[in-house]
């Protein structure tokens, strides 16, 4: 585990090994809105196993063992436009310094959002986004209004703590944005429309963060697949892991 400096922050990374000895694009993993590096658990490496490509695993701030923000409900609060920032600073800072030149990016919900973001404007060899968020549903903000309150009384504040070094400000950071009213407006299908590179969107059917018009609603100027996915909710690597690897694996295959 690596600890990189990225406009004079430290991002937790962990790097895993390609068995072509990387000589192939890796796939970036982008991790979703309360995640982190540990979160991810042993699924990274079963996908670069599978897929014969080496990989990145990081903890944007906030999460995992990163840099904390600081006063995350005052003047560290996020803005409407955080997952933006994200992709268009954050993320080009970090793979510069990791000396990554057109990655796979592989993204679960707010990664993958921000997948998508990065793909609009920065050479990617493939995009791959896991129950992203293109637009705020009705449904979306109900289920992060239910986590609230689960974090403040039904023990996810606890479940949470052992993959955050600073727990409240990884879920304060998110749900407070989420539930406010300046990020009703969010939309990046404009944005999707400008990504050339191949493209596979995959949901479950059961995700209770979003409808099908999620993934349904990208319209990309390249190569798109979408993949549904019955019995399975909003984290297709955890409900239905073979698939979704499998999924991931057959996308790639043939590309850089």
């Amino acid at each position: 585990m690596d600890k990189i400096r990225v406009n004079g922050v430290g991002i937790e990374v962990r790097r895993v090994p390609g068995p072509d000895g990387g000589r192939r694009a890796p796939i970036v993993f982008l991790h979703e809105g309360l995640g982190s590096v540990a979160m991810w658990r042993d699924w990274p490496a079963q996908v670069c196993a599978v897929a014969g490509r080496p990989g990145i695993v990081y903890s944007r701030r906030g999460y995992g063992a990163s840099d904390p923000v600081p006063d995350v409900r005052g003047t560290g609060r996020l803005g409407p436009d955080y997952m933006h920032r994200e992709a268009f600073e954050v993320l080009p800072a970090l793979l510069a310094a990791l000396e990554v030149e057109a990655p796979v990016l592989l993204g679960h919900s707010d990664g993958g959002t921000i997948a998508l973001l990065y793909a609009s404007r920065f050479p990617v060899t493939a995009c791959v986004v896991m129950a992203p968020h293109v637009i705020v549903e009705d449904c979306s903000v109900s289920s992060i209004e239910a986590a609230r309150g689960a974090f403040e009384a039904n023990g996810l504040r606890e479940r949470l703590q052992r993959y955050h070094a600073d727990v409240d400000g990884a879920f304060w950071q998110w749900n407070d944005i989420w539930l406010s009213s300046a990020f009703r407006d969010f939309d990046i299908r404009t944005e999707c429309r400008g990504i050339a590179a191949p493209l596979l969107a995959i949901q479950g059917e059961d995700d209770p963060y979003g409808t099908l018009r999620q993934i349904h609603e990208i319209e990309p100027r390249g190569r798109y697949a979408k993949q549904v996915l019955a019995r399975c909710g909003h984290s297709p690597h955890r409900d239905q892991p073979e698939r979704t690897t499998r999924a991931v694996a057959d996308f790639l295959a043939g590309l850089p």
